[in-house]
């Protein structure tokens, strides 16, 4: 038993990295009991363009499975990519949570009546009683979604699977919508976890950019 627990923890050692989540719930729920009425105002001309669409609300919560899947897919199955998927999400994250802190932040975009009553207006409803509309940039949805879907893409063992990695690219292009068409999110918050993306790719697969293909020698890492 001892030496079947020991083998268990020095194979799973990496989970040492899941600290991170009660870390981060901790900040940031301080953060929405913080933030609530004084706070900076997060808006841009082409928010007032786009609709409230209740339906985006599926692939909105289906952020939770995506993340959550993903994850554990990546931590059963292959330990660099997983490292890799913690060094994209945790640092940004973490960015969110300094940007909150230093320059709270919320926005007045949510509709105060629903075009439409159905079970999806519904969802909304109770998203919006159980989410402020503060703590906003970069958005979490969005980076998070980039992230799962880059680890995906980059993924040896599901490149050969072309269907999850075009349902995982659906999915994520649905979630970032639904940010916007739930107005949750002002695009200025999708367009700065974008760019943040973008940052951190360089900087967590920046070597994977590099990679050249040598005859007979297959893929070599620059």
């Amino acid at each position: 038993m001892k030496q079947f627990l020991g083998n268990y923890l020095q194979k799973y050692k990496h989970a040492w990295t899941l600290f991170y989540f009660p870390l981060y719930l901790a900040w940031f729920t301080w953060l929405e009991k913080t933030v609530t009425r004084r706070f900076h105002v997060v808006h841009v001309a082409v928010d007032d363009f786009i609709p409230f669409v209740e339906f985006f609300i599926v692939p909105y919560l289906l952020w939770f499975l995506y993340v959550a899947v993903g994850m554990i897919y990546f931590f059963f199955h292959d330990v660099s990519d997983y490292y890799k998927l913690c060094a994209f999400l945790f640092v940004g994250m973490t960015v969110f949570l300094f940007v909150s802190t230093v320059y709270p932040n919320g926005h007045y975009l949510r509709p105060s009546v629903f075009p439409r009553d159905n079970v999806f207006a519904d969802l909304v409803q109770w998203l919006y009683a159980a989410d402020t509309p503060t703590n906003l940039f970069p958005s979490i949805h969005v980076y998070n979604s980039i992230g799962i879907h880059i680890a995906i893409s980059h993924s040896q063992s599901l490149k050969k699977h072309r269907g999850v990695q075009i349902a995982s690219g659906i999915l994520m292009m649905s979630i970032i919508l639904a940010t916007m068409f739930l107005k949750q999110h002002s695009v200025f918050d999708v367009a700065t976890a974008c760019g943040l993306a973008v940052v951190m790719y360089t900087m967590v697969y920046g070597r994977q950019l590099q990679t050249r293909k040598v005859p007979g020698k297959g893929f070599l890492e620059g």
